[in-house]
């Protein structure tokens, strides 16, 4: 008797999950409890180093192991009277925003393994010890640790087959659906965290590139654009080299800085966007030219 598909997807589900469970087990139990033992014997790196590198994972692992692998392994085995998954999925996506935790902390984690590898060398030894076992299958710790990561992105493509395999008159049909749907809630809101972090991220460069001008800095501000810019003076006929920080609620006009410690570049003045007007000019001396005028003064600027 070939099995239903959507059942074999389901299985799936089920032997992945049990994978996923075995790597978590050996980030959470073998890695991260070994390393803290002998960071609290005060023999590798401090044990704050050890708790920033996995994040909230013990967290993930208990869930996995303790709730979300045994519920899927029930529903397999009452399949043939009660066909479906989509509930236990849905009790399982609010859980999931535990990830953004981690996932955001990633590149960090793999950052920190690096730097104390290189200060530490018996963390090192620890660790290339531990990946010595059979358990890890010849992978690095920075391999598996990209596991938790990937999950959220597997659930949702299988759970989208999932549902494209179901019969019309499935019995689980409205329950996956409405599970697939919280689940791409919940990638969505992971991913936005990441955004926002590399949004925050790139926005702290800007500032320290500007020399931190505390009327300026804003972790809501976003930066649009930036670039040289040629600024023509009608006095006497030249130009000279400056630089724009286009922000959503403001006009950056700056001027590179020769000292190359510190800021980048000098703060000459600051339009606001609200009542800026942008207007091109028709010069022949001076191609590409355009008017930027608001409240604070205006300016005559050519582009490249």
């Amino acid at each position: 008797v070939q099995e239903p598909e959507e059942k074999k997807i389901a299985l799936e589900l089920l032997e992945t999950e049990q994978a996923y469970v075995n790597r978590l087990h050996l980030l959470d139990q073998i890695f991260y409890t070994e390393l803290m033992k002998e960071a609290k014997n005060g023999k590798t790196v401090p044990e704050e180093v050890v708790k920033m590198i996995f994040s909230n994972i013990s967290s993930i692992y208990q869930f996995h192991a303790k709730f979300f692998l045994p519920e899927l392994q029930k529903r397999m085995e009452d399949w043939n009277c009660n066909p479906r998954i989509g509930d236990v999925i849905q009790k399982l996506a609010p859980f999931l925003k535990m990830y953004s935790e981690y996932v955001k902390n990633f590149d960090k984690a793999v950052e920190l393994i690096t730097i104390w590898s290189e200060k530490s060398p018996p963390f090192q030894e620890l660790i290339a010890d531990i990946q010595k076992r059979k358990v890890c299958s010849n992978l690095t710790l920075q391999h598996h640790m990209l596991e938790p990561v990937q999950r959220i992105p597997r659930y949702e493509l299988l759970l989208k087959d999932y549902v494209r395999k179901l019969p019309p008159e499935s019995p689980d049909r409205d329950g996956a659906e409405k599970a697939l749907e919280m689940i791409f809630m919940v990638a969505k809101h992971s991913n936005a965290a990441i955004a926002e972090m590399e949004r925050l991220q790139n926005l702290w460069v800007v500032y320290q590139r500007l020399g931190l001008e505390d009327d300026i800095v804003d972790p809501s501000n976003e930066l649009i654009k930036e670039g040289p810019i040629q600024k023509i003076s009608t006095r006497n006929n030249s130009t000279s080299e400056k630089y724009l920080f286009l922000f959503n609620n403001m006009l950056l006009y700056c001027v590179p800085r020769v000292i190359q410690v510190g800021a980048e570049f000098q703060v000459h003045l600051r339009i606001d966007v609200d009542g800026m007007k942008v207007r091109e000019l028709k010069d022949t001396q001076f191609p590409h030219t355009f008017l930027v005028s608001g409240k604070q003064r205006t300016l005559e600027l050519q582009a490249r």
